[in-house]
């Protein structure tokens, strides 16, 4: 009897205590239960629609387009004919048995795209057929459309988000479409939008009964915003155009703001290349690591070069500010400059074969190695050791953006290189002079430089001293950027005055110098050439390649307001192939088209200019030596 009712009150309790724990669970937690993390609630997502890009002048670049992904619940699926299903989305066996895995890998509960990206014509049949099939359905979706060809470096492209991301971040979903390059990327918050949410009541036969909560927590999407970019469309495609067969850059900048004109990287692709169905299969052929191409490498923001006789700019900037040289400064140039005792130590150049004295302006107009080479020796020696004056040099040369990711608000850069005296004393063990590293007089050794930085520099030149941080975002919903990162100009460590003469010497380039053939009526351009040397071993034979082609301007130059960078990779001299181009986006820009038979020959001409048959030459190892 005793054991009877033992037995009995232990059932007694151990039913209250469930009682008690359903209470518990159903009624006091009820109400914070997340819905999201209920087995017994379903939920649907409202993807929004994506805000549109548009360009400085109100160009649509990037719009939206219906798309239609097959979605999968694996606890909901029933047994189905498996060859009907896979003719019916026009798969094979493999593919359904492989995505139907990964799908129950990911979340038996959880919705994930089995099928993406169908075509219209496709949705209409499948929607028919689709009911016999449990635990599969469609769901709405927009992808992008790109009505205009151009600017894929600058605008990136959207891609879905995979297992990892989505269990790493619980605001996304596999299969969710987010932004992983270019502005897509940088400004994917405003663009995204808020999705919608609605919670569904399912019963202990996983069916759904109606909503959960009445809807309590169901949520209406919001669109994502749309954004004006900074590019001017016509002014890319016209430098796309013109790089059109070339590798390299054209960067362009609005001086008196920071604002990105034009960002081209060559060559370059066609950004609906990057959505639908087929996004999968060219993105395998533009990525490819063999590719020489590299199409979707940014050339204008990761490819760095040494900057060549440009730089030449900032040396006599900094002997200026240092007080090593004057205007009146000068040297006697005999076809180069002798640094060091050999006679392999010379510089050489070509601005006056003839000797006699080079004064600053003239030394800017025709680059020349022996002046630049001689105010670098004497910035480095004014200073109590070489490494201290080096240190002086390398902070004045930052103070122009360079050696840094400059703080534009693209997602992708690299920093370059500005060597300092820590830097050579690791190298040389603290035994070293000015004469060692020579070269970064005019632009070469260990300096490196990427396309935006020169066209930064620019900037700077033309400011008389300051610059903005570039960036490509005008407004978001009607509004202009007023974020100080971009609105505050920066100054660098050389004072205001010092710029006119350079400017001065800058003009002379496009009046008489290395630019004369590439002037423009009406338009004061004001500029500096460089070239590279290429050399490359071949055969295990050291052999001359085309040159490289470089130039920086500005214009107009009495009200600056188009700065520009530009490299082109082999492109021959400066004035070659970078003078003419220069001169036509500058023109193009201004003046909104090209005008006069011989400007309309020239720009024929650099268009129809292709460099692939330099460019598929096999096995190359490419040394480079810079020159003007």
């Amino acid at each position: 009897m005793k054991r009877s009712f033992l037995l009995y009150f232990f059932i007694t309790l151990a039913g209250l205590i469930l009682i008690a724990r359903l209470f518990q669970l159903q009624v006091i937690n009820g109400a914070d239960l997340d819905p999201n993390h209920n087995a017994t609630v379903k939920v649907i997502y409202d993807y929004p629609e994506r805000g549109y890009i548009f360009d400085r002048n109100e160009k649509l670049l990037v719009a939206n387009q219906l798309s239609y992904d097959v979605m999968v619940v694996p606890s909901e699926v029933e047994p189905l004919d498996t060859i009907e299903f896979c003719n019916l989305l026009k798969i094979d066996i493999d593919y359904f048995k492989r995505k139907y895995k990964t799908a129950k890998n990911y979340s038996p509960w959880l919705p994930s795209v089995f099928l993406k990206q169908l075509a219209k014509e496709d949705f209409a049949f499948l929607q028919e057929k689709l009911h016999k099939f449990k635990g599969f359905y469609i769901q709405k979706r927009s992808i992008r459309n790109y009505p205009i060809n151009s600017a894929a470096n600058v605008l990136g492209y959207i891609s879905e988000v995979n297992e990892l991301e989505a269990k790493n971040n619980p605001n996304f979903q596999q299969g969710e479409l987010i932004g992983s390059s270019g502005v897509e990327k940088s400004y994917d918050s405003i663009l995204r939008g808020i999705k919608g949410k609605k919670f569904l009541r399912r019963n202990r036969l996983n069916k759904i009964i109606g909503k959960y909560k009445n809807g309590e927590f169901d949520t209406l999407a919001v669109n994502g915003q749309d954004i004006t970019l900074t590019i001017d469309s016509e002014l890319q495609q016209y430098g796309e155009l013109l790089m059109s067969g070339k590798r390299g850059a054209i960067v362009a900048i609005e001086p008196k703001t920071g604002e990105i004109l034009a960002l081209v990287s060559a060559p370059t692709y066609n950004p609906n290349m990057m959505v639908g169905r087929k996004r999968s299969k060219n993105s395998v052929i533009l990525m490819d690591p063999e590719n020489p191409d590299k199409p979707t490498f940014d050339r204008a923001l990761l490819a760095t070069y040494a900057p060549g006789s440009p730089f030449k700019l900032i040396n006599a900037l900094i002997g200026l500010q240092e007080g090593v040289i004057d205007e009146n400064s000068y040297v006697y140039c005999y076809g180069g400059y002798q640094y060091g005792n050999k006679k392999s130590d010379f510089q050489k150049c070509h601005c006056n074969i003839f000797g006699g004295p080079i004064k600053l302006h003239r030394a800017i107009a025709k680059s020349c190695n022996s002046y630049f080479s001689t105010a670098y020796r004497k910035i480095i020696d004014n200073a109590e050791s070489a490494s201290i004056g080096m240190d002086t040099w390398s902070n004045h040369v930052k103070s122009f953006g360079l050696g840094n990711y400059l703080g534009y608000d693209l997602p992708i850069g690299n920093r370059g290189l500005i060597p300092d005296g820590k830097y050579y004393d690791s190298r040389y063990k603290y035994s070293w002079g000015p004469t060692t590293n020579i070269s970064n007089a005019i632009g070469q050794g260990e300096i490196l430089t990427t396309p935006i930085q020169l066209a930064n520099v620019t900037a700077a030149i033309a400011n008389k001293g300051y610059f903005f941080t570039p960036h490509v975002l005008k407004k978001t919903v009607g509004e202009n950027v007023k974020d100080p990162k971009f609105t505050v100009e920066k100054r660098t460590t050389i004072d205001s005055k010092y710029f006119d003469p350079i400017i001065e010497g800058m003009h002379e380039v496009f009046k008489t110098g290395t630019g004369r053939l590439s002037k423009v009526n009406g338009i004061d351009i004001v500029g500096k050439t460089g070239t590279s040397e290429n050399f490359a071993i071949i055969n295990g034979v050291r052999k001359q390649l085309k040159d490289h082609s470089i130039l920086i301007a500005f214009a107009p130059k009495d009200d600056p307001k188009i700065a520009i960078a530009i490299f082109v990779e082999n492109g021959g001299y400066g004035s070659t192939i970078a003078a003419p181009i220069t001169s036509l986006m500058i023109e193009k820009y201004l003046h909104k088209k090209i005008t006069g038979k011989n400007r309309k020959w020239i720009e024929k001409s650099m268009i129809h200019l292709s460099l692939k048959d330099v460019y598929h030459q096999k096995d190359l190892i490419t040394e480079t030596e810079f020159k003007d």
